[in-house]
């Protein structure tokens, strides 16, 4: 009863709005298939719902806890089951771990307990925990993602490897975010991007530096300046950061 959660980098990210209070985004979500959490679910008389592997992280925040709660299921298994994370994906870094921890438990939970929920409500559900989750319910190895994340589409894009370099660096979303709505937001060009999502990840980073392939880089170097100083030459950035990676 395991269930590998794989990181993504995202190869592009760009902005496409502002409603409701969060951003809507046009971007191309790509698995890593060398770095992953692993899920499982573990024999073991619980008390209440119990997660072990996540840190000192309080589990009213835990996205898989969370998760779980959206999915309103009535169960005695988690009573005789805790869930254990082996936590391989660096947080803050932009490759999606806690969204991905939660989409493997949904999709674990959902096949062990024979719930028989299709992927899309699955998607749905785990929307409204977070913007990532849908990707990593769906599974699939690239997709392009748009709306604020809950619109996924596979797509067939050319293989690549992926080289990643994490600095020491904590990149907070939420603030990163903030960053751009506040800085960036008003400069958006969306017809700079215009056909993006047909292209293969290799064709739209060899025309575009970091900066132009991810709206959320030059937030990021706003909020964490320090981020210059580390990173390497004609790298891409993914997500909010910090990781940067490099495709061969």
């Amino acid at each position: 009863m395991t269930k590998k959660a794989y990181a993504k980098i995202n190869t592009f990210l760009k902005i496409t709005g502002h409603k409701n209070g969060y951003h809507t985004l046009l971007s191309r979500f790509v698995k890593v298939p060398h770095l992953y959490d692993s899920i499982s679910f573990v024999p073991q008389k619980c008390e209440s719902f119990t997660i072990e592997g996540c840190g000192d992280v309080p589990i009213e925040s835990n996205t898989i806890y969370r998760v779980f709660k959206a999915m309103n299921i009535e169960t005695d298994f988690f009573k005789h089951h805790k869930v254990v994370v082996e936590k391989n994906i660096p947080s803050g870094a932009g490759l999606g771990g806690g969204s991905s921890d939660a989409g493997a438990f949904m999709r674990l939970f959902n096949e062990v307990c024979e719930l028989g929920i299709d992927t899309p409500t699955l998607a749905k559900i785990g929307s409204t925990v977070g913007a990532d989750i849908p990707f990593f319910v769906y599974d699939y190895k690239s997709a392009n993602v748009s709306g604020f994340g809950e619109v996924v589409e596979e797509f067939d894009d050319e293989p690549f490897e992926i080289e990643l370099f994490t600095p020491s660096i904590h990149c907070d979303t939420a603030l990163v975010y903030k960053t751009f709505k506040r800085e960036l937001f008003d400069k958006i060009e969306p017809t700079a991007f215009k056909g993006w999502e047909n292209l293969s990840s290799k064709e739209v980073l060899s025309k575009v530096s970091a900066v132009e392939a991810n709206d959320l880089y030059r937030a990021s170097l706003i909020a964490y300046p320090e981020l210059k100083e580390v990173a390497p030459k004609d790298w891409y950035f993914s997500g909010s950061g910090s990781t940067f990676f490099n495709i061969k």
